[in-house]
């Protein structure tokens, strides 16, 4: 299935995520698996490694994060979930605001044309992203880079920020009532009706369907007292190393030089992202008793894998902030074809415009 050099290369991939995974963990970093195997992976790929995780294993690390994050809910905080609709609806009008703050941003001062602006600065969704900007005439690098610089720094920066702050500790990993040997049935019930979901999630073109669907039966299951059972913490802290090592593999073929021709535009927009979400998520705090690492992670305008596996690294509410960054995917979804409409309208007229002065005598 896989040749000697593929997997040589998975064994170094993930051998070198994990050296960074241990030692963040080791100093006290606040989700240390997931952002030490990460920054890692990543500057091994920039220096030439070829970081590389097959797509079944990552799909698997995905199941499995998923299953661990809804493993963290108890019938207590599903009670708690409609408390939460002004939240949600404030977390869709910040994402609005950070994707046109930032593409205004990207437009402006670094001079991308209007899609690739738009692409670059849509928060979330890298992967739903890149398929519809591959369809459009934009710069996939600039989007790449971009994307992928405010989910990393995302990663790294939000838990230490958090840490710095006593607002985050260690990984703390949900824990059973009864342990893999006294309930196997639960965990085989568990396992396979979650990865059923996540398949057919990621089959609808669900983004993050392979964290959300994991994590929805999980959740379910066990917030609805019907399963008591948790994954072992050495798998999940695994997978996380995996993650970090998909994560960083996307900065491989990528030259020091062209990274640093777009790190001005990646650190300027994830600046304007992080500024309008960080004013959304501080008038949430005045209006509602939430913790404000839960209002961080859950208005953090990352990926949703990142920041669903951050939530779980960090101890925080797993309903509170995946019932958030859901809405996030829906207003993403809905919104991004009809926005790609409209600033390729505007393109066009450019573009039209141009052209008929160069044809002027």
């Amino acid at each position: 299935m896989f040749s000697r050099l593929l997997l040589l290369r998975l064994a170094e991939s993930l051998l070198i995520a994990a050296i960074g995974g241990i030692l963040f963990n080791a100093a006290g970093f606040p989700a240390g698996w997931l952002a030490g195997s990460m920054v890692f992976a990543g500057v091994a790929a920039l220096i030439g490694r070829p970081i590389a995780v097959p797509t079944l294993l990552a799909q698997i690390f995905y199941v499995t994060l998923g299953i661990s994050i809804g493993g963290v809910v108890t019938p207590q905080t599903i009670a708690g979930v409609a408390n939460w609709p002004l939240s949600i609806v404030l977390v869709c009008v910040a994402m609005a605001c950070v994707t046109y703050g930032a593409t205004q941003y990207l437009r402006s001062v670094h001079g991308l044309d209007a899609q690739t602006a738009l692409f670059a600065a849509v928060p979330g969704g890298l992967s739903q992203v890149m398929v519809l900007a591959a369809e459009c005439e934009v710069d996939l690098r600039a989007v790449a880079i971009v994307q992928t610089m405010r989910v990393a720094i995302l990663a790294v920066c939000v838990p230490a920020g958090l840490g710095l702050f006593g607002l985050a500790g260690p990984t703390r990993l949900p824990a059973g009532a009864l342990s893999i040997a006294n309930a196997p049935t639960e965990l085989v019930a568990l396992v396979v009706a979650s990865a059923v979901v996540g398949v057919g999630l990621l089959r609808l073109g669900f983004p993050g369907g392979l964290i959300f669907g994991p994590m929805l039966v999980s959740a379910a299951l066990h917030g609805g007292n019907l399963v008591h059972v948790s994954l072992p913490p050495w798998i999940v802290n695994t997978a996380m190393i995996g993650i970090g090592a998909i994560s960083g593999s996307r900065f491989v073929n990528t030259s020091v030089r062209l990274l640093g021709s777009y790190v001005g535009a990646a650190l300027g927009c994830f600046a304007v992202s992080i500024t309008i979400a960080a004013a959304f998520a501080l008038a949430a705090t005045e209006l509602m008793p939430v913790r404000v690492s839960d209002l961080i992670v859950a208005y953090a305008p990352g990926s949703v894998d990142a920041m669903m596996i951050l939530a779980l690294a960090m101890h925080l509410d797993p309903v509170f902030v995946g019932a958030h960054h859901l809405a996030r995917v829906f207003v993403v979804t809905g919104s991004l074809p009809l926005l790609i409409r409209w600033f390729g309208w505007g393109n066009r007229q450019k573009k039209d415009n141009r052209q008929k002065k160069n044809n002027k005598p």
